[in-house]
């Protein structure tokens, strides 16, 4: 596995979540579909824990994938992994949760985004 690609696989999630969720993009609606309630916790415990998380996605991504994969594969392996397996898990617990169709778009959209993302990174740095 080409480490240096996770890595910078990882950096990419943490960077798309920054955009992501922040109010040029869907940052104001999915605080108002969360209730306008701000989350509590020290910023730096909060980011360092879900780089970590970014950096053990982006890992076992790679690992799911092998060494150097065909960059159509990766892609449609990110496009499965983020939409087929994580935003439809999320989606499931949306449902039961009676949170909103639009903060699972948001929500599953990111995750979707991501996987792809892993796998445009993964799929061309061999």
């Amino acid at each position: 596995m080409n480490y240096l690609a996770i890595l910078v696989a990882a950096v990419s999630s943490f960077m798309l979540g920054g955009l992501w969720y922040s109010p040029k993009l869907f940052g104001a609606v999915w605080n108002a579909e969360n209730g306008g309630v701000k989350q509590e916790g020290h910023p730096a415990k909060v980011f360092g824990t879900a780089f970590v998380f970014s950096l053990i996605a982006a890992f076992c991504f790679a690992y799911w994938l092998g060494a150097a994969p065909a960059l159509g594969l990766a892609l449609k392996s990110g496009l499965l992994a983020g939409f087929g397996i994580a935003a439809t898990s999320f989606g499931i617990n949306y449902l039961f949760a009676n949170r909103s169709f639009k903060l699972w778009l948001i929500d599953g959209g990111y995750h979707t985004v991501q996987f792809v993302l892993f796998g445009l990174i993964l799929g061309l740095w061999h």
